[in-house]
């Protein structure tokens, strides 16, 4: 049972998972690499279990996920009653402010997250550990530990974590004046974005298909768009890759709003947008650092996403 894991050994996984390998960890709780391998030897024989993946770097198994994750809790929970108590780090403890791990998406990354971050008070201090990623995959690095919350685009709670609706991030289909003309001057609108070039994000990113399917309706088989993609894993690199041309894409309102009024950009569908749901996850925990965090990123959203629904 998760009682009877000896936490030296349990804190000892996680500074391995977080520094990605044995001799880093060991400089890190001041021990030396031999008995950080003794550790964890001990806490596999304890649980049955291999719980690493020795590659560079160091990866949790599966079932090294689930203590990596009851690491980490333990770890915030600790740090936040010590902060409550004004003690410092023992002898060997790790060092430095509460550290929080939290999985965003780049294009909330490039528009209102970074503000809701200046919101969160510093007393006692607290460092960021931003993951970038698509909000519809975050959720798998709360599953594995990897970070404490994030903002989502699934309503459905990861074991373990609370979720709050944040609002909608609406995206404005868009291209430049050449484009449109050059690609999309004649025929239904749906068919020509079908063969006109396309950005995308990355080989994840569906929106763009998403959107097309909106437009073609109830269609067999559903409309997708073309095959002729530029991927461009910014957000701001995609917008401007949208302006230079490149293709068309669904582009954040905030971003495409004073292009469209420079001329730099052009509406491809007065009528259409996409509004994308955003949900905050976390662990649930008493923790107060994270409590601030959250309450900080629910105000910012509900002043810079629309509300929803």
């Amino acid at each position: 049972m998760m009682e009877e894991l000896p936490l030296d050994q349990v804190s000892t996984l996680l500074a391995v998972v977080d520094e990605g390998t044995f001799d880093a960890a060991a400089s890190a709780l001041h021990l030396t690499p031999s008995a950080v391998s003794q550790r964890i030897k001990a806490l596999e024989q304890r649980t049955g279990r291999v719980l690493l993946m020795r590659s560079k770097p160091v990866r949790p198994t599966e079932s090294g996920q689930v203590v990596v994750r009851f690491a980490r809790q333990l770890a915030l929970l600790e740090r936040g009653a010590r902060d409550e108590l004004g003690l410092a780090a023992g002898p060997g403890e790790r060092q430095g402010p509460t550290r929080l791990a939290i999985a965003v998406n780049a294009d909330s990354l490039a528009t209102w997250f970074l503000p809701s971050l200046t919101r969160v008070p510093q007393d006692p201090p607290l460092c960021f550990e931003l993951h970038r990623e698509d909000e519809g995959h975050t959720t798998a690095l709360l599953r594995e530990g990897q970070v404490m919350a994030a903002v989502t685009s699934s309503p459905d709670p990861v074991a373990g974590c609370s979720v709050r609706a944040l609002g909608l991030a609406r995206y404005l289909p868009v291209a430049s004046p050449e484009f449109e003309e050059r690609h999309l001057s004649s025929g239904r609108l749906v068919d020509r974005l079908r063969e006109a070039p396309v950005m995308s994000f990355d080989r994840r990113d569906e929106l763009q298909d998403i959107f097309l399917r909106s437009l073609a309706g109830d269609s067999t088989p559903p409309v997708t768009a073309s095959s002729f993609r530029h991927y461009m894993p910014t957000s701001e690199g995609f917008c401007a890759a949208v302006v230079a041309g490149l293709g068309w894409g669904l582009v954040p309102e905030s971003h495409a709003l004073p292009l469209l009024r420079s001329g730099a950009l052009t509406l491809l569908a007065t009528d259409r947008t996409m509004d994308v749901p955003l949900f905050w996850q976390q662990w649930k925990l008493d923790s107060p650092a994270l409590a601030a965090v959250a309450a900080a990123v629910v105000a910012t959203a509900a002043e810079e996403l629309l509300p929803p629904r």
